[in-house]
């Protein structure tokens, strides 16, 4: 099995709470993030769930809270069978705004053929997680 990582950072005007409160409501997950929406709990030992598809066409993404620092971060562990491995969301204070930070050690699938499908898909993850991310800081300013 292989090991990547990839993250994305994005800049608000809104303080740390508020991006964090913004981030953490599962179900406004849909608002900023494109293709997925998500439920789940706010402590650790909690489950997520989050959908990442088209219509009909996408996977279910399971998750499990490892830390939850409230107005600041909150890790899990991914155990689904599409994405497996770690991730964090953090939130720090950036002048009068915050900085929010989301990185991913995801475990490949599929050995070399997980590696080659990386080469492709790493970028892809990473725009959409930049994506998501700008989106988010945008939406916790309102």
């Amino acid at each position: 099995m292989s090991v990547v990582a990839v993250h994305a950072e994005a800049v608000s005007t809104a303080p740390p709470e508020r991006v964090f409160a913004v981030l953490t409501d599962w179900p406004r997950h849909a608002e900023w993030m494109p293709f997925t929406r998500a439920e789940g709990g706010d402590k650790p030992g909690d489950e997520l769930r989050a959908w990442t598809g088209i219509g009909p066409v996408g996977f279910t993404d399971t998750m499990v809270i490892t830390d939850w620092r409230d107005g600041r971060r909150v890790a899990v562990r991914h155990t689904g069978r599409v994405v497996r491995g770690e991730a964090f969301f953090k939130v720090v204070p950036e002048g009068s705004g915050s900085r929010v930070i989301w990185a991913e050690r995801i475990d490949l699938p599929l050995g070399a053929f997980g590696r080659a499908g990386w080469l492709v898909a790493g970028p892809v993850v990473k725009m959409f997680l930049g994506i998501g991310l700008r989106r988010l800081a945008v939406l916790s300013q309102a």
